[in-house]
Order: structure tokens, then sequence, then C-alpha cells
């Protein structure tokens, strides 16, 4: 059951607020999603601030969650 699973979407956004337990409200065609950081950005310590462009991965079960893989 490999090929059932629907593939994550790719978009970019702005970041508008750090929230407590390392989330992120971000900015994406108008709607606010939460983001949490990769685990690779945290292990690399990539710092994320308010302003900030990034890339996020869209969950394909809850488009309101996602997940920051890339600083613009």
């Amino acid at each position: 059951m490999e090929g059932s699973r629907a593939a994550p979407r790719a978009v970019e956004g702005v970041v508008v607020a750090q929230l407590p337990s390392a989330l992120y409200r971000v900015n994406v065609d108008g709607r606010e999603i939460t983001a949490h950081l990769t685990g690779d950005a945290r292990r690399n310590f990539i710092r994320v601030l308010v302003g900030d462009h990034v890339k996020v991965m869209l969950a394909p079960g809850d488009l309101t969650r996602g997940r920051i893989v890339a600083k613009l």
C-alpha cells in the first residue's frame, strides 16, 4: 500500500509569528497555517525569525499544518 499515500505539497510563505514549542504561524496565499521546523533544521541550528520567507511542506490530510523545510 505504498502508493496510496498522497504526496505533501510544497508552498512558500512568510513567517508572521513565533509560537511556543518551536511552532510558527506562516502566511501562505492569504491564509495562516501552523508549522514546525524539520529535524535537520533544528540539528543545524537554523534560526527562523518573523518576516522570513520559508518553504513549507503541507500535510496531505490537514492543510492547516505543515513543516518548514527551507529558509529562502
